[in-house]
């Protein structure tokens, strides 16, 4: 079985992902621990603002109280619990407030130079850029960037500069229902067939769903192709690859799929897609590790697998990503809201929230865990790391997720020319980037 597999292969696996993780932002090498006292830009002039280590732990401020933003869900039920280990250790209420680690950054923006924000949220590392040149993190001058994987420092670090605590290294892969596939698909041309003999639309029996507006999904097929977003390390906004050859190539491939997932993008979110599946109604779906508590809750009997390869042989190459703690700029709280961060990514912390979210935590001297190393789920995301690409962490790259969102729509949907599509998302694209820059 492949499950089997994956398990004696997971630590070759891990190696490959990391040289492949190590393609992030050019502009972001790899620094050690940082040790500027400043925050970027609106940080607090409270007493004490400059973190103190002693005996490797930071001095609080008086009376401080912090507010932290993560997803709902597995990670927020584990954060309910360890902020009060927190509290109980260190004197320090902390308020849980649930918002998903991708809205976050966008909430900060207004949210904290309004005092409003959390002191310490939950992001994607892509959207760093953004966050430093809006000024609304502080840097991380108190970890030690050698305990982290190096691609999980690069990632969550812009200019030369770590900001981020990482928790988690990701990306998607393919889940199946054991007691409908028997062995995962290894190539896209078995996921049709078997799709075509297996669906029943109208008792909602489908062999296989994505989100097929998602650019974070769909790019995988993209890139398989030959496409790419800014240059080929993801750092060139004046290289925009997202209407060339093969990026149409992946559209075509994309648009083909819709004959066996014959719905609008609208009835195939993730509530759905999950729901589906929890009833044993969906056979095949694309998802990543944050799903994996959920589907184990559920008592489906699932397994995961590698992206099946593309019609041109090729295997897709998705997106990866770094999950990280950032602190707020605008904290009252800077000392303490870095304490936290510290405390909810040391090793014994991010081991337990492993077992209570299945995500797989970037830090050196937990990838030898045998809880990790042996389990068969994370392999196979693991395994597909190999073909991973990092998601561009410049500022740039919120600009390409609405113009991309609106070609993949209408390409599903309407089913109209994915070249005149995607030029119209770039050119979408570089108006915003030409305004930005004005």
């Amino acid at each position: 079985m492949f499950e089997g597999k994956a398990g004696k292969r997971t630590w070759v696996f891990i190696l490959a992902m990391l040289v492949m993780l190590m393609m992030f932002a050019g502009c972001t090498g790899l620094p050690g621990s940082v040790s500027s006292d400043e925050p970027t830009k609106g940080g607090s002039d409270t007493d004490g603002g400059t973190a103190q280590i002693g005996d490797s732990e930071l001095k609080p401020e008086p009376g401080a109280k912090l507010k932290i933003w993560d997803s709902d869900g597995p990670e927020g039920d584990w954060l309910k619990v360890v902020t009060q280990q927190f509290a109980a250790e260190y004197g320090i209420e902390v308020i849980f407030e649930p918002v998903e680690h991708t809205d976050a950054p966008s909430k900060l923006k207004t949210d904290g130079p309004a005092k409003l924000g959390a002191d310490v949220f939950s992001a994607p590392h892509d959207h760093l850029g953004g966050l430093v040149s809006a000024g609304l993190v502080y840097p991380n001058d108190v970890g030690d960037s050698s305990e982290y994987l190096d691609a999980a420092v690069q990632g969550t670090s812009y200019d030369n500069v770590w900001y981020g605590f990482p928790v988690a290294i990701e990306t998607y892969a393919l889940f199946y229902n054991k007691e409908l596939v028997l062995e995962p698909p290894e190539t896209f041309d078995e996921l049709i067939e078997f799709s075509k003999n297996f669906n029943d639309i109208d008792n909602n029996l489908y062999g296989f769903m994505m989100e097929a507006s998602n650019f974070y999904y769909v790019y995988s097929f993209m890139s398989g192709y030959g496409g790419y977003v800014f240059g080929s390390e993801g750092t060139d906004k004046n290289d925009i690859g997202l209407a060339n050859e093969g990026s149409v190539d992946g559209l075509l491939f994309h648009q083909g799929l819709k004959e066996i997932l014959p719905l609008n993008t609208a009835d195939i979110n993730y509530d759905i897609k999950t729901a589906l599946f929890n009833e044993g109604k969906l056979a095949m779906d694309i998802n990543g590790p944050w799903a994996i508590q959920g589907y184990k809750e559920a008592g489906v009997n699932f397994g995961i697998a590698p992206l099946p390869k593309l019609p041109n042989g090729k295997n897709p190459e998705s997106f990866s990503g770094i999950r990280a703690f950032y602190v707020n700029s605008y904290t009252d709280y800077p000392n303490a809201a870095k304490l936290l961060a510290q405390y909810l990514t040391s090793k014994e912390l991010l081991a337990d929230r492993f077992l209570k979210t299945s995500q797989i935590p970037p830090r050196n001297d937990l990838l030898e865990d045998p809880a990790i190393r042996n389990d068969p789920l994370n392999a196979a995301i693991l395994e597909q790391a190999q073909y991973a690409q990092a998601m561009p962490n410049i500022p740039e790259m919120s600009s390409v997720w609405t113009p991309m969102a609106t070609a993949l729509e209408e390409n599903w949907n309407k089913g109209g020319d994915p070249k005149t599509l995607l030029d119209n998302a770039v050119r979408a694209i570089q108006d915003v980037l030409a305004t930005q820059s004005e």
